[in-house]
């Protein structure tokens, strides 16, 4: 089988985060959310990938990615020259396909637990598509799915009055037959060919489509908040390791992750689940979490942040309460005078506020 990973897109709801570079490198547990869909393919056996990229920033997906190589992949880049829909992303990859089966996975999916299960039983079936579905809180936000006893029903986007809360989370499994299905769709009113009309067509024409519903172990990434909360639950299901250095009377609680040459001084307070990059400096009467990454390079002052994402080569220096924060690279916030507020943050890559 092949993979495919969507990259594109404007990420508007993320703005100021998004106008230097596209969404699905925003940092989840300090790794580029669009990595963990890689990954999980990687761990179904799935070793070439194209990658479908466009819009702002575009060439750094390139320039983290590369070929693959560095990932043990194959990567091959698709260019997607406005977001025109996830049936028009997967119909530029038709040559790339070929007559394989293939994994089709928005890079802005957090799954936990991966996709090997799904795959395998794919690759054995003679299903002609496979999607799969998570319950949510918003169905009119997402593209729905009807079932009637155990038999899919309908597929719509994003209803005004939804039929089901079971959304469809972004991760498709499909045959060469999907080609032949996209050259009869038309552009829904958001102007797009959007592949929960394919998937319609699908079961119009009789062909085999299944589903698998995940439960609890995905999270959408479409706002700040989700950000926040996918970082809250990535962070707890990883494994505490100290490459740094944490020098006598720190105060450690729970599971912390801290990168080689980060050095946590002493007084500083971390409460766990904490991820901290390389080359960080913690410094005294900083207190750090819970629910807190912090990208590399980064220095952390006197102050306390919790349940927020510092990225890369950031300093803050104050002693503020930051909460529900997302700080992108290369950003400063500094104090010039005693402040004790709780604030919350949402700043573009190199933003600096002095207070």
């Amino acid at each position: 089988m092949k993979g495919i990973v969507l990259h594109g897109g404007h990420g508007t709801r993320l703005r100021p985060l998004t106008h230097t570079g596209p969404k699905q490198l925003l940092p989840i547990a300090n790794k580029p959310m669009s990595q963990y869909c890689i990954e999980a393919l990687k761990e179904a056996g799935i070793n070439d990938i194209a990658i479908v990229i466009g819009g702002v920033g575009s060439s750094k997906v390139k320039e983290y990615y590369g070929n693959g190589k560095n990932f043990g992949l194959r990567f091959t880049y698709i260019e997607q020259d406005y977001p025109r829909g996830i049936s028009h992303a997967i119909s530029l990859c038709k040559e790339f396909v070929g007559n394989d089966k293939f994994v089709v996975f928005l890079g802005d999916n957090i799954l936990r637990g991966g996709i090997t299960k799904y795959v395998k039983e794919f690759e054995k079936s003679n299903t002609d598509a496979s999607i799969l579905l998570c319950e949510v809180d918003d169905p009119s936000q997402f593209g729905i799915v009807e079932i009637e006893n155990g038999v899919i029903k309908k597929i719509v986007e994003k209803p005004k009055n939804p039929p089901s809360n079971l959304a469809v989370i972004g991760v498709y499994l499909l045959t060469p037959k999907f080609f032949d299905i996209i050259p009869k769709l038309k552009p829904s009113w958001r102007n797009e060919l959007e592949i929960t009309d394919a998937l319609e067509i699908l079961l119009e024409e009789k062909q085999k489509v299944i589903v698998n519903t995940v439960t609890e172990n995905w999270k959408d990434t479409g706002t700040p908040e989700d950000i926040i909360h996918a970082n809250k639950f990535i962070l707890e299901n990883m494994h505490p390791f100290c490459d740094g250095k944490i020098e006598r009377k720190t105060y450690i609680e729970g599971k912390i992750l801290v990168g080689k040459n980060t050095i946590i001084k002493s007084g500083a307070k971390i409460i766990g689940p904490v991820i901290i990059g390389n080359n960080c400096i913690i410094k005294s009467k900083s207190k750090i979490g819970p629910n807190v990454s912090i990208g590399d390079e980064s220095i952390i002052d006197n102050c306390d942040i919790a349940d927020s994402i510092v990225m890369s080569h950031c300093t803050i220096t104050c002693p503020l309460k930051i909460r529900q924060s997302i700080i992108a690279l290369y950003s400063k916030i500094l104090a010039s005078e005693s402040k004790t507020d709780e604030k919350q943050f949402l700043f573009g890559e190199g933003t600096t506020v002095i207070l």
